[in-house]
């Protein structure tokens, strides 16, 4: 999803071949790393949140002019960039907690929390505006909220991380329909966008998004059984959905104060 401030570097087929082939590479030395270090991957999905903000904040400020439409903080260059990056601050926290007592999804929590403050102030400064932010946050929540009381009759949200998951993707639902059916944005996704044309609202990306997602997460838990390749598989694709519904997010509230 995007809008009127989209300007090229951003989704050409070659840039979206390239980023998969880069994500996937990414995922799979990921995973080597967690495998060396036995660690579950699934643990970082609350600490990695002020990196993904870093992230998807940086693009929103790029959307808005504020800071400079590169390559790297464009689409796909960030999400590669943010990928190396969370490498990075994963073995350096590895690291300091071989020679410390200070667990390593706090580090990176702390480390996240450092570089974010810079697009903070700048959010800050530029002012957002708080009436689309409570309302596109009450429907996330209401959203997520019926399937957090399902939980307990629903076999596959019991499982480790799907429910998070799940979220994130009901996040990113909700920030393309309040900007597409409200302020005028449009889809940037061939099939979303034949979707939402055909029914005439992004509301469709409901259905569609959790219908996808569940059927994803159930063909993970049904066919991968090693367990840093499966909380793994979550893990990104948590990231997937939570990083482009928080840009997409905070560029409508920055732009329309």
């Amino acid at each position: 999803m995007d809008n009127f401030f989209y300007l090229h570097p951003g989704y050409t087929t070659f840039n979206t071949i390239i980023f998969g082939l880069v994500l996937g590479m990414i995922i799979l030395g990921i995973i080597k790393i967690f495998n060396k270090i036995d660690k579950d991957p699934l643990d970082l999905v609350y600490p990695l949140i002020p990196i993904i903000l870093f992230g998807s904040t940086s693009r929103a400020l790029v959307d808005n002019h504020i800071y400079p439409r590169i390559h790297l903080l464009a689409t796909p260059g960030i999400y590669i960039f943010i990928g190396l990056l969370t490498i990075l601050i994963l073995i350096i926290s590895i690291i300091i907690e071989k020679h410390s007592n200070i667990k390593y999804s706090d580090i990176i929590t702390i480390f996240g929390s450092i570089i974010l403050i810079p697009n903070i102030i700048l959010i800050i400064i530029h002012g957002i505006n708080l009436e689309i932010t409570i309302f596109e946050l009450l429907i996330w929540l209401f959203i997520s909220g019926i399937f957090i009381l399902l939980r307990n009759n629903i076999k596959l949200l019991n499982n480790k991380g799907n429910l998070e998951v799940l979220s994130a993707h009901i996040f990113d639902a909700t920030s393309t329909f309040v900007a597409m059916d409200f302020f005028g944005y449009y889809e940037q996704h061939v099939l979303p966008t034949f979707l939402i044309n055909m029914s005439g609202t992004a509301l469709i990306m409901y259905p569609l998004k959790i219908g996808i997602i569940l059927l994803i997460l159930y063909i993970i838990d049904k066919e991968v059984d090693e367990k840093t390749t499966n909380h793994m598989l979550k893990l990104a694709i948590y990231i997937l959905g939570l990083a482009p519904g928080i840009r997409n997010f905070t560029t409508l509230i920055i732009s329309l104060v």
